[in-house]
């Protein structure tokens, strides 16, 4: 006990007389040294590696690679590489075409789940399963679905005049929209479980007040639930479009980026030139033109978040909707 109170009387002699804002600051200045440590190490270390031909073949350490020095010859290798466009392009569609489905899908069942009705939470819990399996596990699963006279085909064939055969896996047309339909699969419960926690948190009064003027139902979706949700859905967006990006194990166990390169995403061919070409040093380089690239985006992102989320929080202090109720129930007679 002495030894508690003399620290705690240290401690507040040592914070006596200072800011609010200096005794934070003081707090978590360890907490950001140990970040800046852990984000820039990887990174001094990668932009070294870029510039050498170093792999863990040549017989040195790493941090000997500067012996096989070549400047920016892995970048321009790089930017006139026709792989490592097609890889980007691909996954660019992988991640449109996914988190485009994901969120349609998400917020159409979170809107029939947000009302109450008989075993809402048994539906709830086996929509969400999905996201609860082993992202690779999940793979496995669908290779065995996709099968030429797999169950898919199958149920294709019960319903479509004809015998269907696709090769999901090994038609350079189709193998990358396998990957995609994985995705979709998998992830599309995170979207929907995100929504539902959005329109629940909403509130009735104002969803209330312009249901008993008259407005209905599309037009309280369109003026006021949507401008409600739209910080909640930048936010889940963004967050599937980064995630989505780094797609790998649907494209590696379905396919291993195949047929040639037709489902090559851009994890892949990190993945190809790392642990298959032994290229190294040219993985670096290309890790660093797409972190750079995505942070931009994602810096572009998140001022829309930061505007939505500050209206929002205006709205909500001024007491006001995001239109007058009065005026939103008018106009939806």
């Amino acid at each position: 006990m002495r030894l508690g109170g003399r620290a705690l009387a240290v401690v507040t002699e040592a914070v006596r007389g200072r800011s609010d804002k200096a005794v934070g600051e003081a707090f978590v200045a360890p907490a950001r040294v140990l970040m800046f440590l852990a984000i820039a190490f990887p990174t001094v270390l990668i932009l070294y590696m870029s510039v050498t031909s170093w792999t863990p073949g040549t017989g040195d350490q790493w941090w000997e690679a500067g012996r096989y020095w070549v400047g920016l010859d892995n970048f321009q290798d790089l930017l006139t590489s026709d792989s490592f466009y097609h890889a980007l392009f691909r996954t660019l569609v992988v991640v449109v075409v996914a988190v485009t489905v994901e969120s349609l899908l998400g917020f159409g069942l979170a809107m029939l789940f947000v009302r109450a009705f008989p075993m809402r939470s048994v539906f709830t819990l086996m929509f969400l399963l999905p996201m609860m399996v082993v992202p690779a596990v999940a793979g496995f699963i669908f290779v065995m679905l996709f099968q030429l006279n797999g169950p898919v085909n199958h149920i294709l064939s019960a319903v479509l005049p004809g015998d269907v055969a696709i090769r999901w896996l090994t038609d350079p047309g189709v193998a990358l929209y396998s990957v995609i339909i994985v995705d979709i699969w998998q992830w599309t419960p995170l979207m929907f479980l995100i929504f539902l926690s959005g329109l629940v948190s909403l509130p009735d009064d104002q969803l209330n007040a312009a249901k008993l003027l008259g407005a209905g139902p599309w037009f309280q979706l369109r003026t006021l639930v949507l401008p409600m949700m739209k910080p909640i859905i930048l936010i889940a967006v963004i967050i599937r479009a980064v995630e989505t990006f780094k797609i790998f194990d649907p494209a590696w166990i379905l396919t291993k980026g195949g047929p040639g390169e037709a489902s090559t995403t851009i994890s892949v061919f990190f993945y190809r030139a790392t642990f298959v070409e032994s290229r190294w040093a040219y993985a670096s380089a290309a890790a660093i033109i797409v972190v750079s690239a995505v942070s931009l985006v994602a810096w572009r992102a998140i001022r829309p978040i930061e505007g939505a989320t500050e209206e929002a929080l205006d709205e909500s202090i001024v007491g006001e909707g995001p239109r007058p109720v009065v005026a939103v129930a008018g106009e939806g007679r």
